[in-house]
């Protein structure tokens, strides 16, 4: 089964704010939303200290939300999941009745899940001798995320976690829309959360020389300042926390439901690198954005912006970069880094950043990629002067996870 693919509502909260509008307003200003990591206390040693968190939201609005309902889910991703995929419904228009709910998917997902569950459980047991609560395990079920969408929404149709690192949000679209083009569901959830500010979790990417730290013997930099991908002293990334969903539906759903749509999933395509456990590979990079061009049956000079993954690491942009210039050549389009914005929200990084594209792509507007110093190895427009007015029908959007995971898709303007 053919035909488009429509975007018809989406949502997310990031750590430039909790509502939509002030996270885009804030995008565009070229704010940061990176700052003192304060969700644990940081011992005189500890090797990260910085980070994109989310400010904790008013509940009494949403009944799914409350204490009682919420007391046994207290791993943050279920919270900030439940409520993002509350408002892209809300915005989407679609109403989950009975009839409907059996051809509703859902591929909403996590990177990470909640392990801070699990990690509790640990210290308790060392530390008190006590057994886990009973939903410890929940909790950190790594797919338990869509099942709690499912029961939030009543969907009944096909569900699975599209989990591939940090590229799960972009991918939990492309298997959303191989379900609709498939013909095994009329409209889909997609989107991922990450809440990954654990001890464990940050001090890991520190050891492996993922997560930025400030050069040794150098004083600490403004935390706002830290994350700055495609520069010459990019540092790692900035570990950070979010959640984004989007309300996907074939055209002939959107069309007899009366729903209306302005952005289209154009073509998308994955690939795996087959090399190293975290260095992206550069030909099979190259390769997914060739295959996606070619599923959206465009040529290079069809794409008018690139949201890229640029996390902020010495060989994650130097090989999205070469990729770009062996693809478009010498006209590579202006392209935008988001997470020197938002930092590294894990698999819900690449989710929130297609947002930001879809809603640049209605507003006419390109986001900045801020804190940029140039780097003569890596000659790309990656609009460092500010937002930039640029009307956009072609974008697109770039994720690449840990495992050589390789997720990217084009989204098209249509209204």
């Amino acid at each position: 089964m053919s035909g488009k693919t429509l975007i018809l509502g989406y949502d997310a909260v990031s750590s430039l704010g909790t509502d939509w509008e002030t996270q885009w307003q804030r995008a565009v200003r070229g704010d940061c939303g990176i700052g003192p990591l304060t969700r644990f206390p940081l011992t005189q040693d500890f090797p990260v200290r910085v980070a994109g968190q989310v400010d904790d939201i008013d509940v009494k609005p949403y009944p799914f939300l409350q204490p009682r309902e919420m007391a046994h889910w207290t791993s943050p991703v279920f919270k900030y999941a439940l409520l993002v995929v509350h408002r892209a419904l809300k915005a989407s228009g679609v109403e989950i009745t009975a009839d409907i709910a059996p051809r509703v998917a859902i591929t909403f997902s996590s990177a990470v899940g909640g392990l801070d569950a699990v990690l509790k459980a640990d210290r308790q047991i060392i530390a008190e001798n006590k057994m886990p609560h009973p939903f410890s395990n929940p909790n950190a079920c790594i797919n338990m995320v869509g099942g709690k969408v499912s029961i939030l929404t009543g969907a009944t149709g096909p569900i699975c976690a599209t989990i591939t690192a940090c590229a799960t949000g972009v991918t939990s679209m492309i298997i959303g829309d191989m379900m609709l083009k498939q013909n095994l569901a009329d409209v889909v959830i997609a989107g991922a959360v990450d809440f990954p500010l654990v001890e464990p979790i940050i001090a890991g990417f520190a050891t492996m020389n993922g997560a930025y730290r400030p050069k040794e013997g150098q004083p600490e930099e403004s935390p706002e300042k830290t994350s700055r991908p495609f520069s010459v002293n990019r540092r790692g990334f900035v570990v950070s926390e979010g959640a984004g969903c989007m309300i996907m539906a074939t055209e002939a759903f959107a069309r007899v439901h009366g729903l209306t749509a302005k952005i289209e999933l154009a073509g998308s395509a994955m690939t795996s690198d087959a090399s190293h456990f975290v260095a992206p590979n550069l030909s099979t990079v190259q390769r997914c954005i060739e295959l996606t061009l070619s599923a959206a049956g465009l040529q290079p000079q069809d794409i008018d912006a690139v949201n890229a993954h640029a996390t902020s690491t010495k060989i994650g942009d130097k090989v999205e970069a070469d990729a770009l210039h062996h693809i478009f050549g010498n006209h590579v389009p202006p392209t935008s880094a988001n997470k020197s914005q938002l930092g590294h929200a894990m698999g819900a990084s690449s989710a929130i950043e297609a947002m930001l594209s879809m809603e640049g792509m209605l507003r006419d507007t390109l986001l900045p990629t801020i804190n940029y110093v140039p780097d003569s190895s890596l000659t790309i427009d990656c609009v460092p002067e500010g937002a930039r007015t640029l009307k956009q029908e072609f974008v697109l959007k770039n994720a690449f996870g840990f495992g050589g995971c390789n997720s990217c898709l084009i989204l098209r303007r249509i209204a």
